[in-house]
């Protein structure tokens, strides 16, 4: 019977690990591929803009929510890969330096917030913890990206559909992503911190 816990024990650590890289290369990925379309709008009904980028960077907030559980040394080694891939980015594919600029401060300082609230409210449940964290993240991060992005290339009234746009936008994909988490999720152990 002790082989069998073990050999369990071993499973679940093995499915752990898997699931952290998984959601650490969906993270890294989303924001390469978010930069690279930072620029392409689409307009969305009565008032509003959402720039391709933002329908994949949505999905940031939850991959970001799931490393989480191996607590916060994971998600800032996981946001310093990103942010070694945007330098690699511009000087590789011509994103702007500006577009980097403006992802890495925001990324920095939102995902700083989230990091440090989500692991506030580990006593609450998944989806409240993600929530409630994401309502701080993802305004703080639409105004910081678009302010440094593109104040003084759009008129002001652009630039607030934009942000307006980016706010529904990460706030659907990320819900979405959320709803539709890995289902072993609520089973995982979380890495306990000081």
């Amino acid at each position: 019977m002790i082989a069998n816990t073990k050999d369990l024990t071993t499973a679940t650590s093995s499915t752990a690990e898997q699931a952290v890289y998984l959601s650490i290369t969906i993270y890294i990925a989303a924001v390469l591929l978010a930069n690279y379309t930072a620029t392409w709008f689409i307009p969305i009904p009565i008032f509003g803009l959402v720039s391709v980028g933002t329908l994949i960077f949505g999905v940031t907030f939850t991959q970001r929510d799931r490393v989480h559980r191996h607590g916060r040394k994971p998600v800032y080694l996981m946001i310093l890969a990103a942010a070694v891939g945007m330098v690699a980015e511009s000087l590789f594919l011509g994103v702007s330096w500006r577009i980097i600029l403006a992802s890495f401060i925001a990324i920095v300082l939102s995902e700083t917030a989230d990091t440090e609230i989500y692991q506030r409210l580990l006593h609450l449940s998944w989806l409240q913890r993600v929530t409630r964290s994401n309502v701080i993240s993802i305004p703080l991060d639409s105004f910081l990206f678009n302010l440094i992005a593109f104040a003084g290339v759009f008129a002001p009234i652009k630039l607030v559909a934009i942000i307006f746009g980016e706010i529904v936008a990460k706030f659907v994909t990320g819900s979405l992503a959320a709803l539709l988490r890995c289902p072993h999720d609520a089973q995982l152990p979380y890495v306990a911190e000081n």
